[in-house]
């Protein structure tokens, strides 16, 4: 239990080897991540690659599509890959216009009426890769929600996390996209000024902070995901804080939550406490009962939407991204997330996990149970469909 959370260990569980960050800026901020987000991508000079769930034609999103036009012009090669299903509301002409002036666009999991049943199959991943010097990931779409956008007008926001990498690891996020890029018959990749890029480089060694690229896109991966979550929980001595925005648990996480709150192990469970999807909310619910019954300390997030996905385990141990705590993430959706292995940044996601709960409201189990009816009986109704939710 002492030497749980170590490179070698991890890496044997997720059957992967560990990178290098030599710099990580947490974005937890809407208005200030996509100023940095656009920041960076205007200071582009050789390479601009994004793939993204939701990629909508608001205001946020075609700022960023006149951006990516403007580089595209200045001979910066841009490479963009949507998921078909999350985007489905982006007309065509809105790729149509950035196709015009240039940008390689693809779709992933494209509907197909001979496997309809594919589509069930998301590409829920966030990426951007710029110059192979500096990546950014997390759960931020583009969109208002997540920008900040509705700050200037009336409706409310989103509240999510994401980070800004740069180092090693960077060519191994560079790596994951192409390898998506070319699975959906992607152009040939280029950096501006050479010739094709078939690959990024070796981007092992180098000091920093120790990163753990948790990309997946098959089943093999998805259970290596699975495994992982539930040994980072199973072995955590303090604390186990989870922040999702989807909360369907199977019932062997149930337990794993269960049995850490036996050890000792303070856990704590940060949902929203409105969601866009309330069949799932419901669904999830469900098992509060239990879950609070066993010790388990459960918080509803106030005002802002909550879309976050960050878990962070005892002092060193912390995972960010797109992977919700639910079984379309974790049973069938291809996922990004990145790994920290460093008490100073756990330590920063301990304060902002902190600085959510006092924008939250606690649940008591006696107060739970009084709730109305009609809540207890959508949440049974819905849990017979967390599956598929």
């Amino acid at each position: 239990m002492d030497n749980a959370f170590t490179i070698s260990n991890l890496e044997r569980i997720f059957e992967r080897n560990f990178s290098t960050a030599s710099s990580i800026k947490l974005l937890w901020k809407g208005k200030d991540s996509f100023e940095t987000i656009f920041k960076a991508v205007s200071e582009a000079q050789r390479l601009i690659c994004l793939q993204f769930y939701i990629f909508k034609n608001d205001e946020t999103g075609r700022d960023l599509s006149e951006l990516l036009r403007k580089k595209s012009r200045e001979d910066v090669p841009v490479y963009l890959l949507y998921d078909q299903f999350g985007s489905i509301g982006t007309p065509r002409r809105f790729w149509d216009e950035m196709k015009s002036a240039g940008i390689k666009i693809r779709a992933s999991y494209p509907f197909k009426w001979r496997a309809p049943l594919r589509y069930v199959h998301r590409d829920h991943r966030k990426l951007i890769v710029i110059d192979l010097e500096k990546a950014f990931t997390g759960g931020l779409n583009i969109a208002n929600e997540y920008s900040g956008f509705h700050l200037r007008r009336r409706g409310g926001g989103w509240r999510d996390t994401g980070l800004m990498l740069k180092g090693p690891i960077v060519k191994d996020l560079f790596e994951t996209f192409s390898r998506s890029w070319y699975t959906w018959k992607g152009e040939t990749i280029f950096l501006k000024g050479e010739g094709p890029l078939t690959h990024a480089g070796d981007s092992a060694g180098g000091r920093g902070v120790p990163a753990l690229p948790i990309f997946v896109y098959s089943l093999k991966g998805r259970r290596r995901m699975r495994t992982l979550l539930r040994y980072s929980i199973d072995h955590a001595r303090k604390r186990v804080f989870l922040t999702t925005a989807y909360f369907t648990p199977s019932r062997r996480m149930i337990a794993s939550l269960e049995k850490a709150v036996k050890r000792g192990v303070d856990v704590r469970l940060l949902v929203p406490g409105k969601s866009d999807v309330p069949a799932a909310s419901y669904a999830g619910r469900a098992f509060f009962s239990r879950l609070l019954k066993a010790g388990v300390k459960i918080y509803t997030y106030l005002g802002e939407m909550l879309h976050a996905k960050t878990y962070l385990f005892d002092d060193r141990w912390s995972i960010i991204g797109s992977t919700n705590l639910d079984y379309q993430s974790l049973m069938y959706n291809d996922e990004g997330n990145v790994g920290i292995l460093d008490s100073a940044f756990a330590l920063q996601m301990s304060e902002v996990f902190g600085e959510d709960i006092k924008n939250a409201a606690g649940i008591e189990l006696e107060t739970w149970h009084q709730r109305p009816v009609v809540d207890k009986i959508k949440e049974h109704f819905f849990a017979l469909f967390r599956k598929r939710l």
